[in-house]
């Protein structure tokens, strides 16, 4: 006969079971490519609720931060730097696509050989900056960085995607309802980020600077980052005070919001509600007739980096991500 405070234990142990299993899928996690040695962090942003935006009484606020309103986000990982040149050239390159994966997930059933591949770029498309270990990648189109996510996703079997404009805010914010995470004072934001007087006119290495409260580096500075909205200057003032996973969903090439700031940008551009808009000009250089849709090539300020839902989308829904 089994001892009833063993008895007790045991049930309160198997209670345990679904909570310990549900923190365990939000862990952070390294995500491995079979064929290579390169990994991408990936870091747990909990569930929550923030006011996505600035109060008008933000210095230097621009008009369409507001109005503030109250959004819910639901549990994502995100990559803790941004996507470098060593891991988009994989999705170039398309070396370890038949490299068998020992580890992929179930999130999606996807042939890597699906997925169209980019051209190889026909210049120094990093401008002279580089594109050795640890750089980020810029000069990458909307299109490009959507599809290098789905490219990711079929290759390990989890669904990778751009975060949408609220689901980055809520991650830089990492908590706070300051301009920055660290505070209001723009002397403070050397320590965390690339930016117009401090970059020497260049991206740098990732995760040189201080990371957030999150774990998450260069969400200001270095490259900007592309999210998954339609940029669209009044979409606040039609929200309601509560939304839930707010996705604009694009319809137009241009423009789409863009997020962080760059090594090119000022420092007040950085805060955490300043949006940007992409820019057919970010192509003016390109020679080619049409011009291309992987590569821009007057923009080497904007990357990207990636995220991963806790729930995955219906396979009717996926796709829709990828555009």
């Amino acid at each position: 006969m089994v001892h009833r405070q063993t008895l007790l234990l045991l049930l309160s142990s198997l209670s345990l079971l679904p909570i310990l299993a549900q923190n365990k899928t939000i862990n952070n996690y390294q995500q491995e490519l079979a064929g290579t040695e390169l990994i991408i962090d990936m870091v747990t942003i909990p569930s929550g609720k923030f006011t996505m935006g600035s109060p008008a009484t933000e210095e230097h606020r621009n008009m369409d931060e507001g109005p503030t309103h109250q959004v819910e986000i639901d549990a994502f990982w995100m990559a803790k730097y941004e996507i470098t040149w060593e891991l988009y050239n994989l999705f170039i390159n398309r070396n370890i696509d038949k490299e068998t994966n020992q580890k992929k997930g179930t999130d999606l059933t996807m042939e890597v050989d699906a997925v169209s591949g980019a051209t190889v770029p026909y210049v120094d498309m990093s401008l002279g900056m580089g594109t050795e270990a640890g750089l980020p990648v810029g000069n990458v189109t909307h299109l490009a960085a959507s599809t290098f996510c789905k490219w990711l996703s079929a290759k390990t079997g989890y669904f990778y995607r751009l975060p949408t404009e609220a689901e980055w805010e809520y991650a830089a914010r990492a908590g706070s309802t300051n301009a920055f995470h660290f505070g209001d004072t723009l002397a403070a934001l050397d320590d965390y980020a690339w930016h117009y007087k401090n970059s020497n006119g260049t991206y740098h290495k990732v995760g040189q600077k201080k990371s957030n409260n999150w774990g998450l580096y260069d969400m200001y500075g270095n490259v900007a980052e592309w999210t998954l909205d339609q940029y669209l200057p009044e979409i606040y003032k039609s929200r309601k005070n509560k939304t839930v996973n707010p996705l604009e969903r694009a319809v137009t090439e241009y423009p789409r919001v863009v997020r962080g700031g760059s090594y090119d940008d000022d420092a007040k551009d950085l805060r955490n509600a300043n949006r940007f808009a992409s820019k057919e000009k970010w192509k003016m250089r390109d020679p080619q007739f049409p011009k291309s849709t992987w590569w821009n090539t007057d923009a080497p300020f904007v990357g990207f980096r990636v995220v991963r839902q806790k729930e995955v989308p219906k396979a009717s829904e996926i796709e829709k991500y990828w555009n």
